[in-house]
């Protein structure tokens, strides 16, 4: 039986679910409150730069071309218009989501309270809302990959009937060209108020690009010759990182940058337990619990709880149960883990693969069980908690200035 993460209190911000019933309702709720926490807590596109040319080295040089600042000037009105787009809960059709909802600025661009997210009117996501923090370093976007871009990404929310909802394009369109507040911004950013797909796709994705979350304390040690940015248990989290625990053969590092990811796909066993799950387990109050399932569910969304992974992209059969490998910057802001959520904490995601992960015929051969003491298994805790950007907090704080809600400022 699979354990849904659901806030106790969700309940009490049922009124703000109205018309919604039973399940909706409380998923609803819970969506509502990760915004309600988040808001209480406070063009040229730019790459995300590696963490060694992020800034000069010793030697005043840098790993990686990066912009002007003449180019980086011109791109601010675009990322500020991405930004607000990126906020604004009108780009739905009821008024209720927005891209911020289910990657809250404040939960590291994730939500933090539930496994999966909640899109329109209550509906429950299959899959686990990944970080948009660094994004400009991925090579394929969503757990399967199934596209290249950011620009190609922007229209599979705005439309998914689960996430955003709406109908077509030419909405959102008029939508956007009927808001008085988006054509001062639209003519600093485009010259003219013409509201058109690449217009909303080059924005949304200059402003996810921007989202470069800074250097670490791991960077500054690592990169920089901080030798007194990490401490002795996390140096030792690193050393069993990169060596016997061999997390780096896919979340990879070099000698100059630290992407913490090898951009493939791989099949950990996770995919496979969810597959077999038939009943959830959903937590309504302190000392409260039910029991659904799956097929209810599916009955009620009409979704299809099973997910196969970046099979259902490729349809290759060796691709079943394969999710890409997310980095692993700022992964201590990022809970809960894994493409379904079904991890809650670092230690859990440390202690699945010390197991050797999941029971699956088709599990990446390079996973095995790790002879890992207590004290190892916190050392990688400690370290993968080191892995957090120092611009993050800015980049959120940022976020929520622009939100088109007064209540959620």
């Amino acid at each position: 039986m699979r354990r849904l993460f659901v806030p106790a209190w969700a309940d009490t911000l049922s009124g703000r679910a109205r018309g919604l019933h039973g399940w909706r309702v409380l998923l609803a709720a819970s969506g509502f409150a990760s915004c309600l926490l988040a808001g209480a807590a406070g063009g040229a596109d730019v790459g995300r730069r590696s963490a060694a040319s992020a800034h000069a080295d010793a030697d005043h040089t840098s790993t990686r071309p990066t912009a002007s600042r003449a180019a980086t000037a011109r791109s601010a009105p675009l990322v500020a218009l991405g930004r607000k787009l990126f906020m604004d809960r009108r780009l739905s059709p009821n008024d209720t989501m927005s891209c911020g909802m289910c990657h809250v600025p404040e939960q590291g661009f994730v939500v933090n309270e539930i496994a999966t997210a909640v899109g329109f009117e209550g509906r429950s996501l299959r899959r686990n809302a990944p970080t948009v923090l660094d994004v400009g370093m991925q090579r394929s976007m969503f757990h399967d990959g199934r596209v290249r871009t950011l620009e190609e990404q922007v229209w599979g929310p705005l439309l998914a009937r689960d996430e955003m909802a709406n109908p077509s394009r030419e909405a959102v369109l008029k939508r956007i060209a009927g808001l008085a507040d988006y054509r001062r911004p639209w003519r600093r950013a485009f010259g003219d108020p013409e509201v058109t797909p690449p217009r909303i796709e080059a924005a949304l994705a200059a402003y996810e690009r921007s989202l470069d979350g800074g250097l670490s304390r791991f960077d500054r040690w690592r990169f920089l010759g901080a030798t007194d940015a990490l401490d002795a248990r996390e140096r030792r989290g690193f050393e069993l990182f990169s060596g016997a625990a061999g997390c780096v053969r896919c979340h990879a590092i070099d000698e100059r940058e630290a992407p913490f990811t090898d951009h493939a796909f791989h099949n950990t066993g996770i995919g496979a337990r969810q597959a077999a799950t038939t009943r959830y387990d959903v937590p309504l109050a302190p000392g409260e619990n039910t029991v659904v399932d799956a097929a209810w569910i599916a009955s009620q969304f009409g979704a299809n709880p099973r997910d196969d992974g970046r099979f259902e992209f490729t349809g290759r059969a060796e691709d079943r149960h394969r999710y890409k490998t997310p980095s692993l910057r700022h992964v201590a802001l990022t809970a809960p883990y894994m493409h379904d959520g079904s991890l809650a904490t670092l230690e859990a995601v440390i202690d699945f693969y010390a197991r050797g992960g999941g029971e699956d015929p088709g599990r990446d051969p390079a996973l095995a069980p790790l002879d890992l003491s207590p004290d190892d298994r916190a050392a990688l805790a400690a370290f993968l908690r080191s892995l957090t950007g120092e611009r993050v907090a800015r980049l959120a704080r940022e976020a929520r200035r622009a939100a088109s809600t007064p209540e959620f400022r």
